[in-house]
């Protein structure tokens, strides 16, 4: 269900003079649609910690689109009218999230809309190519509250279970009663700011980015993201264990001070380096691989 208008590559520096036309109105409608759900989400990168790293999303997968410039220039322009259903489909998306008031399904149906406009005026070849930078997105748009909550709570049971399990064989008296850590002098309680979601939804990008310099064959590019996850939620824990530690010795009002917000960068950093760790030990194996299998790939994680 294609229509062929160009098998050409690009004219000059970009499109024809009609498609940049065209694409800047198609921007600019875009631009007043969408508004309102895009100040709103700019408003929670700035309020809400969790999300800070949304800022540099959209500037990571813009260049992630200028890294495949030379292939997109290449590559013929193939409308695909399933763009149009796919653009349709987003755009009702966007309705359905306006009249229910659910931000989060206003904001992934621009990334829908994003996907569609590019399969409709380009062709299925573009939407391939552009995969991950559109796909990128998704990191900067914060999840559901009914998603959080269900996440949050029992990985702050598990951050709590862990810290009073390593806390009892450091020889520290503890009692764990849900996400309460009784010590001998204070209570600590592993807030929902505690749960690590934080931590997780950053390695995540993190992971996404490294994985995709770091590594050119497909599987270890998803393995190393899935290994986010499981170093972000042990690093957390630790997080926890160590302010148990802080506060058994020189109070709570140590251990929920400036060392807690700075132990909170140390482990992060931390997980950084492991996730580091695993990437360089996910490049040394297979290095017999073909110079073919080795060479820069511009794919991302299709």
């Amino acid at each position: 269900m294609t229509s062929q208008v160009s098998s050409r590559p690009w004219l000059a520096f970009g499109y024809p003079v009609g498609y940049g036309v065209g694409g800047l109105t198609i921007l600019g409608l875009l631009a007043v649609l969408y508004s309102e759900v895009l100040m709103a989400l700019v408003r929670d990168w700035y309020d809400n910690p969790d999300y800070s790293h949304g800022f540099l999303v959209p500037l990571m997968s813009g260049y992630f689109v200028w890294e495949r410039r030379h292939k997109l220039r290449n590559l013929p322009i193939r409308p695909n009218w399933w763009g149009g259903l796919l653009l349709a489909c987003a755009l009702g998306l966007f309705l359905l999230g306006t009249i229910g008031a659910e931000l989060y399904t206003q904001r992934i149906s621009l990334i829908l809309v994003i996907a569609g406009l590019v399969l409709l005026l380009c062709g299925a070849q573009w939407l391939r190519q552009l995969m991950l930078p559109i796909g990128f997105l998704v990191f900067m748009v914060p999840l559901p509250a009914i998603v959080v909550n269900t996440i949050a709570f029992p990985l702050q049971i598990f951050a709590a279970q862990t810290a009073a399990f390593c806390l009892f064989n450091l020889g520290i008296p503890v009692l764990r009663e849900g996400n309460l850590i009784t010590l001998a002098g204070s209570t600590l309680e592993v807030a929902e700011a505690c749960s690590g979601l934080r931590s997780l939804l950053a390695l995540l990008t993190l992971g996404t980015v490294y994985g995709y310099f770091s590594q050119r064959v497909l599987w270890k590019r998803w393995l190393l993201l899935l290994l986010s996850i499981p170093i972000a939620i042990v690093a957390n824990a630790l997080r926890v264990t160590g302010t148990g530690i802080l506060a058994n010795t020189w109070g709570t009002e140590v251990a929920e001070g400036f060392y807690h917000t700075f132990e909170g960068w140390i482990v992060f950093v931390v997980a950084f380096v492991l996730l580091l760790g695993c990437g360089t030990i996910l490049s040394r194996i297979g290095r017999e691989v073909s110079m073919a299998e080795r060479a820069p790939s511009c794919d991302g994680f299709r």
